[in-house]
């Protein structure tokens, strides 16, 4: 019996059109009008499918806000600034930052709030959350001016397609149809043309190595240092990645906090790989900006003061609550847990000095 829902149109377009690359799966299966994960789910949270770093720890959100009104001062104080959140999840982020935002109240004032968001069902909480900001579909929705930009676990999302090194050559990895009509992987054939996708350093890399590749986050980042170079300001990326090309598959499926499989039931998990800092900063090198990291999440967030913050919290709390605070934030900055595997990458205009918790590491422009 042929598949029915998405997995069914998904099976009908390949019978259609010939395999997709996963990228195109991916599109797909995440943002599909009808059945796209994200266009019915609400996937954050204990009862959802996966939690992010705002939702264990307020002091996260904190003191990016303070990174921000830090920035802002060395950029001149402009009036207005753009305060831009690619991906806002339930607003729990913004929320945090916009409270430690008025600490200083200049800064506080001068904030015009934009969520890029496509979800409407993460739209609508956020706005609940949020009732000051405008909505975008995406980056081009976002008026130009001074821009201060975050992305959490953002860019892990965007598509990724996969190639796979044969006997003599690259392929790219694609999802068909079986007999039974089911949506399984296999290999195109080698060619040229795909080892063009693999970065330098790994095309030698021996048979049955997969190099997975996001031109969809290169794209983002050369869009957003674009920007830097019109206008002053900064974006902050954080996520989980690796800081140089690096072999491996890493395009998973997360539902209610479980791996599942990947091609089982598109539409019903979240679909997330491993970030290329390196491609990402070299895109936004090119286009002019200057790159600071990536450095760990757990020593960017221990220099911007995460220590001192959760000791004034705690001062503060009765002992239950000290103790979650504490838990929270050593979930963050532990190398065992989010610490290490967890990056953040700042793309700033030419000129600025080095934002805070990144010290003197800004890359040579190539």
């Amino acid at each position: 019996m042929p598949a029915a829902g998405l997995s069914g149109r998904i099976a009908r377009r390949i019978r259609a059109e010939g395999p997709l690359s996963v990228a195109a799966f991916m599109a797909m299966a995440l943002h599909d009008p009808q059945d796209g994960y994200y266009r019915r789910r609400h996937p954050i949270g204990a009862d959802g499918d996966f939690v992010t770093a705002p939702e264990i720890s307020q002091i996260f959100g904190e003191l990016i806000g303070l990174w921000c009104a830090d920035l802002w001062r060395r950029m001149g104080a402009p009036d207005p600034v753009l305060a831009v959140e690619l991906g806002p999840g339930r607003g729990t982020l913004m929320a945090d930052f916009l409270r430690a935002a008025a600490t200083v109240p200049d800064f506080r004032r001068a904030l015009r709030l934009y969520l890029v968001e496509a979800s409407p069902v993460l739209r609508a909480a956020q706005a609940e959350r949020l009732g000051e900001a405008v909505f975008a579909d995406d980056l081009d929705g976002v008026p130009d001016g001074p821009l201060l930009l975050v992305a959490n676990e953002f860019l892990d999302a965007l598509p990724v397609r996969q190639f796979v090194r044969g006997a003599a050559g690259w392929a790219e990895r694609l999802v068909a149809v079986d007999e039974r009509d089911r949506l399984v992987f296999v290999d195109g054939a080698e060619n040229a043309l795909a080892a063009s996708w693999i970065p330098a350093a790994l095309r030698g890399s021996p048979p049955g190595t997969v190099v997975e590749t996001c031109s969809a986050a290169a794209a983002l980042a050369g869009g957003i240092a674009a920007r830097l170079m019109r206008h002053p300001g900064a974006a902050l990326l954080i996520d989980y990645g690796h800081a140089a090309p690096t072999p491996g598959a890493t395009l998973a499926a997360i539902r209610r906090h479980r791996h599942t499989d990947l091609l089982a039931a598109p539409g019903h998990a979240d679909l997330s790989a491993h970030v290329d800092f390196a491609a990402i900063r070299a895109a936004a090198e090119r286009e002019g900006a200057e790159c600071y990291g990536p450095v760990p999440q757990g020593e960017f967030l221990a220099r911007l003061g995460a220590g001192a913050r959760l000791a004034a919290l705690c001062a503060k709390a009765p002992p239950e609550r000290r103790e979650s605070l504490a838990l929270g934030l050593r979930r963050l900055i532990d190398p065992r847990e989010m610490g290490t595997l967890f990056k953040a990458l700042a793309l700033v205009s030419p000129g600025l000095p080095a934002p805070a918790g990144f010290g003197d590491q800004v890359t040579e422009p190539r």
